[in-house]
Parts: C-alpha cells; sequence; structure tokens
C-alpha cells in the first residue's frame, strides 16, 4: 500500500471561519462601492452642469468642490491662478485672529487710520485722519462691507510678511501668489498705464477711482501725472489690467484657495472662539440671495467671501461649516473676462443652482451625510 502523499486540505471549520468573514466584511464592501458610485455620480453630473454653465457664458469659469466627509473633489479650471480680488481679505483675517490667539494683539487694540491707507471702496476711506478705531471693528468692516481702507489698515497692524506667511501656510507654497495691500493693486494697475503713477499719494489715487472705467480712468491718470497721451504706456485700461493679472499678484488656485477653507472649517486654523468669531463675520447666520447663495437652499449655512474686480469675479465659501466640517463643502469659484457685476452673479447662481441638484437634493445626499 502506498503512503498518501500529504496535502493541505481546509478544514470544515476553517471555511466555515473564512466564508463568515467574507460575510461580515460583505457590507463594508457595498458599502464603499456605493460610496464610490455616488462620488462619480455627483462629480459627473456636477461636470456636466458646469460645462454648460462655462459654454452658455461669457468669459471663463473655474470651480473646485469638496465634500469633506468623504474626500471627494471635484475641479474645473481649478488648477490654474485665479486673481481672488476681495476674497484676499479672508487670509488676511486668518493672519489677524491668529495673532489675537497667540496673544500677541486684542481685538480691542486701536488703530489710527493714516493717509496711506486710503483707497475707494468702502465708507471708511472717508473718514478723518488719525480716527482711531479698534481692530474688531477693523475686521467686520472689511468682511461685512468688504472695506478696502480697512484691509489696508489690518495689514499694517500684523504686517504684510505675516500675513503672507499665514497664507503661504494655509494654501501650499505651489498654489498661491503674494498678497499686497489693496492701494498696492491701483498703484500697479495704474503703473501699467505709466510708471509715475507709484508717485502719486493715496489720496489722489482715491479721486481718479471717481473716474469711469474706461478712457475716462486712464485720462484721470494721465490729468494726474500731467502727461501726453503719446507718453502712455497702456492706452487702455483693459490692457493696463490685463498686464496686471498677468503677474499673479493676489492670485491662487482654487484648489490652494479651498485647502485653506477645509483647515478653517476643521479647526485647524484658529481655536475655536476665532473661528465662530470669523464664521459671523462670513455671514453664516445671512442669507444674502447674492451670487453663489442665490442658488443653494435657505436651509444651509454658508460662510463666503466675495471678490470684484474689473472683468474679474470670485465667490469662494464652504456650505455647512459647523461640527467641525462634518457634513461641509467647499465651494471655490472664480470667473475671467465677463462683466464683474451683473454676468458674474448669474454665473455664480448657476453654480450654487448646480451644486444643489447635484449634491443637496436627493436620497444620495441623506444617505452621504
Amino acid at each position: 500500500m502506498r503512503p498518501r502523499t500529504p496535502t493541505t486540505r481546509a478544514t470544515p471549520d476553517r471555511a466555515s471561519r473564512r466564508g463568515f468573514a467574507a460575510y461580515l466584511l460583505l457590507p463594508f464592501c457595498l458599502l464603499a462601492s456605493a460610496g464610490a458610485a455616488h462620488a462619480a455620480a455627483w462629480s459627473d453630473n456636477l461636470q456636466r452642469e458646469v460645462q454648460r454653465i462655462d459654454r452658455d457664458s461669457p468669459g471663463t469659469l473655474g470651480v473646485y468642490v469638496k465634500r469633506l466627509n468623504g474626500g471627494e473633489t471635484f475641479s474645473y479650471g481649478s488648477d490654474k491662478f485665479w486673481y481672488l480680488g476681495s476674497t484676499v481679505k479672508v487670509p488676511i483675517a486668518i493672519a489677524l485672529l491668529q495673532q489675537v490667539d497667540a496673544g500677541k494683539l486684542k481685538l480691542t487694540d486701536t488703530l489710527k487710520l493714516q493717509d496711506t491707507d486710503r483707497i475707494e471702496a468702502g465708507r471708511l476711506v472717508w473718514s478723518k485722519t488719525g480716527t482711531a478705531l479698534q481692530l474688531g471693528d477693523l475686521l467686520k468692516r472689511m468682511l461685512g462691507e468688504s472695506d478696502n481702507t480697512a484691509a489696508n489698515m489690518l495689514i499694517r497692524a500684523v504686517g504684510e510678511d505675516k500675513v503672507n506667511e499665514t497664507a503661504r501656510a494655509a494654501m501650499g507654497t505651489k498654489g498661491f501668489e503674494k498678497i499686497t495691500t489693496l492701494a498696492q493693486v491701483r498703484y500697479d494697475v495704474y503703473a501699467e498705464i505709466h510708471p509715475d503713477a507709484r508717485k502719486l499719494p493715496n489720496t489722489q489715487m482715491v479721486q481718479i477711482a471717481g473716474a469711469p472705467l474706461g478712457p475716462g480712468r486712464v485720462e484721470a491718470v494721465r490729468k494726474a501725472l500731467n502727461l501726453k497721451t503719446t507718453d502712455l504706456k497702456a492706452k487702455t485700461i483693459d490692457e493696463a489690467y490685463d498686464r496686471y493679472y498677468k503677474t499673479n499678484v493676489n492670485s491662487a488656485t482654487l484648489e490652494a484657495y479651498g485647502d485653506m477653507l477645509e483647515k478653517l472649517v476643521k479647526g485647524q486654523l484658529l481655536k475655536p472662539p476665532s473661528t465662530q468669531l470669523l464664521f459671523t463675520a462670513m455671514k453664516i447666520d445671512i442669507f444674502t440671495n447674492y451670487r453663489l447663495q442665490a442658488g443653494l437652499p435657505r436651509s444651509e449655512k454658508f460662510i463666503h467671501k466675495t471678490g470684484t474686480q474689473y472683468r474679474r469675479a470670485c465667490h469662494v465659501g464652504v456650505i455647512n461649516p459647523q461640527n467641525g466640517g462634518a457634513d461641509a463643502i467647499v465651494v471655490t469659484t472664480c470667473a475671467a473676462d465677463l462683466d464683474e457685476q451683473k454676468q458674474a452673479g448669474r454665473v455664480f447662481q448657476q453654480v450654487g443652482q448646480a451644486i444643489t441638484k447635484t449634491m443637496l437634493t436627493g436620497p444620495a445626499t441623506a444617505a452621504a451625510r
């Protein structure tokens, strides 16, 4: 009788254990599969909606969306640099509040208005030189009213280098260019018309801003500098702004800006009281019915900031930022080469509607929460 060749065979007990383990894992596999399918579904649907909006609208559009509870993202032109406009005021606010959290500044500290702080957009530009304002008041004016003079004063309080250090830490080094004062923006743009514009006092820059954008603004710069038309380096305001935008100053990718907002709502940038203060300043309890928010349900909390400059516009924010961002959706969107008011407003409203349609309605949404 031949000896048997040894074989390894799964005993009934081992086979049963394997089958039972597979049975236990099955729900998790199904959930993972369903989650991946859901992520692909909303992303694909949003892609179609955003492509349609971009196709049917003037200019170019960029959109970045991230659902924080699953980590899924949607990107449409979000890796290119976009001019941020007044959305730079959020990293300025974060830099200020980090200094408050560190005990280096207090919101009750006062700062006196200097002539070099003055620039148009906002009421503070018309206040008397030497007017003392608390940092907390300046923060509210900068975010609530988008007051540019208030922003300049806060940059002066924190330090321009510290503002940029904070922004770079929050956004990363690859997707961010430096932030300047809002007054410097005007100097840089008008210097494209003629370099001597950098020598003008802020008060004269405010006067120039009173001229309508277009030939009237170029003419105002020419008169302020007492130049001939042939002396001008840029003949149109479009040419001046186009040159300025190409420098990528005060610009970032939408992904980088979204990373900053994600860190903010997760509590990684500020202490809880400062985070809540910033949420309030970013209108978490106010329904503005404007731009993105005009396309979102009133029931959804939304912290946000708009940015508007000549033929450029942005709207950035976080839907449902509360609870450490457990159910948050980060949204950053910018548009270029269109009317920065009416046309941009309609485009961003449609983006908000697309997000509502693909991410905030239906049974899949309830399952994702």
